[in-house]
């Protein structure tokens, strides 16, 4: 497990949530969801709030869970809810931006992943460098 990579992601998105949680705007508009004028709906700003805090919640778990099972554990929720928003995201945002929320959701999950399943012990070549689990 790459703990230092998943502190990280934890601390970007628990950043990432407070910010979103203040301004929803913020990911309204890259998401598509704003008005011609590039307004936020109230009723998008409010939906949109419960991910930021779930997003917050998440991240500051990553950062401070001990390592082990509190850490793997926070790491697998945090690439379910990736996942699930690249599911609920990519089946109806508007066209224009689905690909790319889709590929963001997507590619933190799969750097979360690549965290929890490689380890920094030595290959058996004795590199030092990271091997993937067996």
């Amino acid at each position: 497990m790459r703990v230092g990579v998943l502190r990280a992601v934890g601390a970007v998105t628990a950043c990432y949530g407070v910010v979103v949680a203040a301004r929803p705007q913020l990911l309204a508009r890259p998401s598509g969801l704003v008005d011609e004028a590039g307004r936020t709906a109230e009723a998008t700003r409010t939906s949109l709030r419960p991910l930021a805090w779930r997003d917050a919640a998440g991240g500051l778990a990553l950062v401070l869970a001990p390592e082990g099972p509190a850490l793997t554990t926070a790491a697998w929720l945090r690439i379910a809810a990736d996942l699930g928003d690249a599911v609920l995201l990519g089946a109806t945002l508007p066209r224009a931006a689905r690909a790319k929320a889709v590929a963001v959701s997507v590619g933190w999950g799969a750097l979360s992943v690549a965290a929890l399943c490689t380890d920094r012990t030595r290959s058996p070549g004795g590199d030092g460098g990271p091997r993937l689990r067996s």
